[in-house]
């Protein structure tokens, strides 16, 4: 079995180094932050986690934190080693870097996280694989202890576009939903009952009926605050315009995003956003 060492401790790097160790994987995790998951045991720093692990899993915020990682990754010795990056950011970072990987004997994907921290602990995340077959096939096994929906979407790079294409719809479903939360408190309709119809009809997405409480304001706790749903959007921005894509849904949800962090939600969960444009109509 490779031993699996988890580069980056936030939220979902924290919640697959838990899940790795309650499955009974070998999982060694680090932080630049020093940050500790319990049960996980802690290399002292990217060198030691490298040399004690076959399988490297980056889980970082953006594409700074990415691009300076797998260049401190060039420079160490990973003959041999699996490197899958799992961070939301522009492919380019890993396809660029690609034939000095190869030049290593290292092998790399990126396989980049569909789901929250809560989907990852309970084992129904997803992950999109982009790389070669051999590389693709020993990441499935390795992320097999997370879950069993994985799916190897083609070569380098198209796992970040596929995650784009499956959260970047969710965006605009919920552009699109905070829009008609408008209309409904206008007529009247109280929120509870128009979501609560929609979650149970075509027209639902399990996104949304997870996160009834937070939205009703039940539950504040925070599964992907605003802040985090704001940077993605850039991102998908970004590798949209790459492609030559307009994109005016993302565009108008990004406005919405800014307006909400000027308002302080910048930390609260992405739910405050449709319960705010509902209060607000």
């Amino acid at each position: 079995m490779d031993r699996i060492g988890v580069i980056g401790l936030g939220r979902m790097g924290a919640a697959m180094a838990a899940r790795f160790a309650g499955q009974g994987a070998p999982v060694t995790g680090w932080t630049r932050s020093s940050r500790a998951v319990d049960g996980v045991p802690m290399a002292p720093d990217l060198a030691a986690l490298v040399a004690t692990s076959d399988v490297l899993i980056l889980s970082l915020y953006d594409d700074a934190a990415v691009t300076e990682t797998l260049d401190r990754l060039l420079s160490l010795e990973i003959a041999g080693k699996l490197i899958a990056e799992t961070s939301t950011v522009v492919p380019a970072n890993l396809t660029s870097r690609a034939d000095r990987f190869a030049a290593t004997g290292a092998m790399v994907v990126d396989a980049p996280v569909s789901g929250g921290p809560e989907m990852v602990a309970a084992g129904s995340c997803g992950f999109f694989i982009g790389g070669a077959a051999d590389a693709a096939a020993r990441a499935q096994a390795a992320l097999s202890a997370l879950t069993d929906r994985i799916f190897h979407v083609g070569p380098l790079g198209t796992g970040l576009v596929m995650k784009v294409v499956n959260n970047a719809l969710m965006q605009s479903y919920t552009a699109g939903l905070v829009e008609q939360l408008q209309v409904a408190a206008r007529a009247g309709l109280p929120l509870e009952t128009a979501l609560k119809i929609l979650c149970g009809g075509p027209a639902g997405l399990p996104m949304v009926r997870d996160r009834l409480p937070r939205i009703l304001g039940a539950d504040d706790s925070v599964g992907f605050p605003i802040s985090g749903v704001a940077k993605d959007n850039a991102v998908f921005r970004r590798i949209a315009a790459e492609a030559g894509v307009a994109t005016p849904t993302l565009d108008a949800f990004a406005a919405l995003l800014d307006e909400a962090k000027a308002a302080g939600l910048a930390d609260a969960d992405i739910a405050a956003l449709m319960r705010r444009g509902y209060r607000d109509a």
